[in-house]
């Protein structure tokens, strides 16, 4: 069974992708950081005598001796201190689950990073800095990269920078839902072989890229269904990528999104059995597709 993708999903996930794809451009491009912001930064005070300070997100984009830099996504750059008593961590999984405590030794350029602070006057002392494995894996594989680890991987972010001027026009050229029982996030075997199925198809497709979205159906409260819908998607993906061998980088950032967009009357259970899904959508960028459509016209 097929499902349109709505407009206002499709609008609210490419923003979030515009940051995450520009995650490799940003690890590769990295400089020492510049004089005149590491010369606005005061020396670190007792952070005993510190209070606590904004929440600052952004990809670490430079690092020397005891301060790092960040760049927001308004491209912002704030320099903060970090000291023993950071503490860094890595969430496991697609939407963070298991936390693996490090040092700062693990701050990559390129890491997208969500920063907890410590602040006395101008000056930010990070107190816990959290990033996601997954792009752990991708800043180290940027930093190491050989042609036999990153070649590929290379590619397809230069292919994806070719995209971004109109990476929130995209045409559906297909989609699979997959359902699951009430309070689960585990695949079926039918599920199984459809998001394969959906896999190899897509292969055909050139320049095809899959957006993941998860949904519930309407019963339980709002936070409970909207970690739900995200272990759903988690499910998704981790099968695709891991089973299907759909590359990760011809994924575009999945989302969980509750009990929104229902395709059906939340208040029969026919209704609810077909909201409690996962939706693949196959996308292609509207100007790429435009593109192919013309030479072939020709």
């Amino acid at each position: 069974m097929r499902f349109p993708l709505s407009t206002s999903s499709v609008q609210i996930l490419t923003a979030t992708l515009a940051l995450t794809a520009s995650t490799a451009l940003v690890a590769q491009e990295a400089a020492p950081l510049r004089a005149d912001v590491a010369n606005e930064v005061e020396a670190l005070p007792d952070p005993a005598t510190m209070t606590e300070g904004p929440e600052i997100k952004g990809v670490l984009t430079a690092r020397q001796d005891d301060r790092i830099q960040v760049q927001t996504a308004d491209g912002a750059r704030t320099v903060l201190y970090v000291n023993d008593q950071t503490r860094v961590r890595a969430t496991g999984g697609l939407f963070g689950g298991s936390r693996t405590t490090l040092d700062t030794g693990a701050l990559l350029n390129g890491l997208p990073l969500t920063i907890k602070t410590l602040q006395s006057g101008n000056t930010l002392l990070a107190n816990q800095i959290t990033f996601k494995n997954t792009d752990f894996k991708t800043a180290s594989m940027i930093r190491t990269g050989t042609a036999q680890q990153f070649a590929e991987q290379s590619a397809a972010t230069e292919a994806l920078r070719g995209r971004m001027g109109d990476i929130d026009q995209y045409n559906v050229k297909a989609t699979t839902n997959v359902y699951f029982d009430t309070n689960m996030a585990k695949l079926t075997d039918e599920a199984k072989a459809q998001l394969c199925a959906a896999a190899g198809s897509a292969e055909q497709t050139d320049n095809a890229l899959m957006l993941v979205v998860g949904y519930t159906d309407a019963d339980g409260d709002q936070d409970y269904n909207q970690q739900l819908s995200e272990k759903r998607a988690a499910s998704v993906i981790n099968y695709l990528q891991q089973a299907c061998k759909w590359k990760p980088y011809r994924m575009l950032t999945p989302a969980g999104m509750a009990e929104a967009d229902p395709v059906a009357d939340n208040t029969t259970e026919e209704g609810k059995a077909q909201n409690r899904r996962v939706a693949v959508n196959v996308l292609v960028s509207k100007a790429v597709d435009g593109l192919y459509a013309d030479n072939s016209a020709r």
